[in-house]
């Protein structure tokens, strides 16, 4: 059954992939459009052009996440063309790369801003059209790093994620009662494939940035950047990520894991996610909450 999807950051990268993906499997889908520089143009005409090429149903629409209007704006917009949002993909987010203290705390609350506030301002929006169906699905990009697999020099960005999986939990459990599933994906690391370090923040305080660059941590930023591009696989391809969505909409709902973790790197975030989610359900059977981890259908 076709679905109508809204992706935030859906210019490049996941994003991206995962529009054009879940497109040619016939769902309507809506990629978000969100430039650094304002100039969305070119990811637009390539979404275009690969819609008619293949003859899908992939449309555009400007959503920056730091923005509530333009959110409201962008929901508006599929409800008023196609009557219905049946899917939310939280896919949008931001990376920094250097040492923790040389980025300010300006920087700091951007990177949440964008990596998880965002996602509220979109659930503001989208929310409430889904409970009034009693149905719905959002789909939540975490990152394995919140499960222990976390290095040097990000941090910021990892603790923003790490935020986004515990908001995404809190929501799910509010929302299964209204019949809104919740799924968690959380990729690997990729060092290909996406702009994502490429894009990523540079340090609002240079001259703490060139201590760590000049101290006994003069090699750590190097041996990071190889260290990491060491834990996938050569031939690893973020098009995993876009295909576990795939997987995702095939699923009948009722039947959608709350869980999904694409992660080549062999980390071990699967058997951490089980624990801290089996926790989470004896918890919840301690406090007479476990209808609340069931979607009601």
């Amino acid at each position: 059954m076709s679905q109508t999807y809204l992706i935030s950051g859906a210019s490049t990268g996941f994003g991206a992939l995962a529009a054009r993906a879940l497109a040619k499997e016939g769902h309507i889908v809506f990629a978000g459009m969100y430039s650094h520089d304002g100039n969305t143009s070119r990811y637009e005409e390539e979404a275009a052009a690969f819609a008619r090429e293949n003859n899908v149903d992939l449309r555009t629409v400007p959503l920056d996440l730091l923005s509530q209007e333009s959110v409201d704006a962008a929901v508006k917009h599929v409800l008023d063309t196609t009557g219905r949002l049946d899917v939310v993909v939280h896919n949008a987010g931001h990376m920094n790369y250097g040492p923790a203290e040389s980025f300010t705390a300006e920087q700091y609350l951007r990177l949440y801003d964008v990596n998880v506030v965002g996602c509220h301002r979109l659930n503001i929006a989208a929310l409430p059209h889904m409970r009034r169906e009693r149905r719905g699905h959002l789909v939540w990009i975490g990152s394995s790093s919140t499960f222990g697999c976390n290095s040097p020099y990000l941090g910021a960005y990892f603790a923003a994620k790490a935020a986004q999986d515990n908001l995404a939990q809190s929501y799910a459990s509010e929302l299964a009662i209204w019949g809104i599933e919740t799924t968690i994906v959380s990729p690997g690391v990729f060092v290909t494939g996406t702009n994502h370090f490429t894009d990523a923040a540079k340090p609002g305080r240079p001259e703490v940035a060139r201590e760590y660059a000049d101290g006994p941590t003069k090699d750590l930023g190097e041996q990071t950047l190889s260290g990491t591009a060491q834990l996938p696989p050569p031939d690893a391809d973020p098009q995993i990520v876009a295909d576990t969505l795939v997987e995702l909409a095939r699923l009948p709902r009722g039947k959608k894991p709350f869980r999904m973790i694409p992660d080549l790197t062999r980390a071990g975030a699967d058997a951490a996610a089980a624990v801290i989610d089996s926790n989470k359900v004896n918890q919840f059977r301690r406090m007479g909450l476990l209808d609340y981890l069931e979607v009601r259908l």
